[in-house]
């Protein structure tokens, strides 16, 4: 019985498994994250969030190699990593799922399923590469966010509806804020504009109506995170 223990607390995993283990999945995590890298849209990319999807896979190998098909060591790690509080908000639900996809990959290595993670990296990478490449589901109709700052006097609700069936295709009111503490209001309008290039004109003709004050046009918000 105490030989079964003794076996059981060193671990069946050789040296060779451990190194094989940790180059395999950075190799495959380093390829995630330049994949990643390359489909990467919009503003809110940073570098130490890749070094983290990489990190993030060998950790997991490891901690599959620890665990091994022992429970008690399962239960045990699930209840130290609750303990663990992640403050960062992530920007983009599209990175949520190349963490989940590093950790699959580092679950792969860590328990020696070896083909199993090196295909599915390969098929899932190219998959995302093709649907980035094709942009797949990507809507036709492409909407912009107004920014107005008019007076507190100026009845908004119907204030520039005229100019908005002029120069807009489809507009909503999506919500209505005080500014400069208190002297002005500002209306944040959803639009799809008729024409792209009369962009300019459309905001002169906004900036008449309100005084000169503030005009914000925020184009292709739909592809950049905010």
């Amino acid at each position: 019985m105490d030989a079964l223990t003794s076996i059981d607390l060193i671990g069946t995993f050789s040296v060779t498994d451990v190194v094989l283990s940790l180059l395999l999945s950075f190799v495959l995590c380093s390829v995630i994250g330049w994949v990643y890298q390359i489909t990467h849209r919009g503003a809110s990319y940073t570098q130490s969030y890749v070094h983290t999807l990489v990190l993030n896979g060998m950790v997991v190998a490891v901690v599959m190699l620890v665990i091994g098909s022992n429970i008690a060591r399962a239960f045990a790690l699930v209840g130290s990593l609750s303990i663990v509080r992640f403050r960062n908000a992530v920007k983009e639900t599209r990175d949520v799922g190349f963490i989940f996809f590093t950790m699959a990959v580092g679950m792969a290595v860590g328990t020696q399923f070896y083909l199993l993670a090196v295909i599915a990296a390969v098929v899932i990478c190219l998959i995302i590469v093709i649907m980035t490449r094709f942009n797949w589901y990507a809507r036709q109709a492409v909407s912009q966010i107004l920014k107005v700052q008019v007076a507190n006097n100026v009845p908004f609700d119907t204030f520039f509806d005229s100019l908005f069936l002029q120069y807009t295709s489809s507009s909503e009111l999506i919500s209505v804020d005080t500014v400069r503490g208190g002297m002005l209001t500002e209306l944040t309008y959803s639009v799809g504009l008729k024409k792209e290039g009369k962009i300019q004109e459309f905001l002169a003709e906004i900036r008449k109506l309100n005084g000169n004050n503030p005009v914000t046009l925020i184009a292709g918000y739909n592809s950049t995170d905010l």
